[in-house]
């Protein structure tokens, strides 16, 4: 087990000071023939159940309020039910963006707000359609770069950790909201956190198969345009802001160490790299094994950036993606600014070019 959690703390800080390809040259998705015995459960999308439960199911308040604060683009990182840093500080980003008093806690107001603007339930019941469980998936990624630049794709492992990403949760949390012993597979009915399913009326251009990318972490295209980005290193958050200055979203951030601190000042967006490759450079990393040689992985939201790179006027930094969501505010980056895939997809559909990124202590 704890070769296991040095495994992810591996991966999770290699995503920074490299250099990102933009071009199409990576291998698409899986496009094997559909299995015939899973051709009656074809629906796309998470098709919602009726609810069973009398009375009906409770996720207790800090559940409910992880799930719409998401919705309203305040982000707790992962929906797990827990108090903590990251709650508190997605509480307060939506009081300040509500002229409500800042007290980080789920006070009366605040949980009248939310209701307001997101009154849907916490939770509902849907049945996994057959071409979401059919992947594709990686099941064996190897910690060595060498060994993964091997592999054709970086994807989700198995189905509950693809499903833990789509409805921006974890595997524990998925297990916690549906009776032991329930099965996870195409057709079955499962309780997930209510993160709605994406209107594909609102598709751009797709991008390196980002439409599916968008599609798979239940983040809408269509969002609100920004006018800067600030990330703030004591809050420990990523905030973007319209243009008359007013807060809109706000997502939990890991962002610098001791050895790679956040390189604090005023820099730029330069651009988006939708699903991108990932150059590794032995170079750049203070901690790299002597032995790695500069290698390329192809894309994955187990990659190292994950989905997205967002790149700044700083060389060799950027805004971006990880393969693993719950150590988001928790862990440390090689100076980068590191987001969930859901949340950095998110910002991705938010931000322009020449718009400033304003790193600050």
């Amino acid at each position: 087990m704890k070769n296991y959690w040095l495994l992810l703390s591996a991966l999770a800080l290699l995503g920074c000071k490299v250099t990102i390809n933009d071009e199409n040259s990576s291998a698409q998705a899986n496009t094997t023939s559909p299995d015939p015995v899973l051709a009656v459960h074809q629906e796309k999308g998470f098709v919602t159940v009726a609810e069973q439960a009398k009375p009906s199911f409770d996720a207790g308040p800090v559940f409910t309020a992880q799930v719409a604060l998401d919705r309203v683009g305040f982000s707790s990182g992962v929906i797990d039910g827990k108090e903590g840093r990251n709650y508190s500080a997605a509480l307060e980003g939506f009081q300040k963006a509500n002229d409500l008093p800042v007290t980080g806690q789920l006070d009366e107001a605040t949980s009248q707000a939310l209701m307001r603007q997101s009154p849907d339930p916490a939770t509902r019941r849907v049945r996994i359609p057959a071409e979401f469980a059919r992947g594709p998936f990686t099941p064996d990624i190897p910690e060595d770069p060498s060994a993964q630049a091997k592999l054709p794709q970086l994807q989700y492992r198995n189905l509950v950790e693809a499903l833990a990403e789509r409805f921006h949760t974890t595997p524990q949390a998925l297990t916690s909201l549906n009776p032991p012993g329930s099965r996870i597979e195409a057709g079955t009915v499962i309780r997930v956190p209510n993160i709605p399913d994406v209107d594909e009326a609102q598709f751009g251009k797709d991008e390196r198969g980002w439409n599916e990318t968008l599609v798979r972490l239940g983040v809408a295209p269509a969002q609100p345009v920004i006018a800067k980005v600030v990330v703030d290193k004591s809050e420990g958050v990523l905030k973007a802001f319209a243009g008359n200055d007013k807060l809109i979203a706000q997502f939990p951030a890991t962002m610098g160490s001791e050895h790679d601190p956040l390189p604090i000042g005023t820099w730029k967006i330069q651009g988006v790299s939708r699903n991108p490759d990932f150059h590794y450079n032995p170079d750049l990393f203070w901690d790299a094994d002597a032995k790695d040689r500069a290698v390329t992985l192809k894309p994955g939201p187990n990659g190292p950036v994950g989905v997205v790179w967002i790149d700044i006027s700083k060389p060799h930094y950027g805004i971006h993606g990880t393969s693993e969501p719950s150590t988001i505010g928790r862990a440390e980056s090689h100076g980068c600014i590191r987001l969930t895939n859901w949340d950095a997809a998110r910002l991705a559909q938010m931000v322009k070019p020449g718009i400033p990124a304003i790193f600050q202590e």
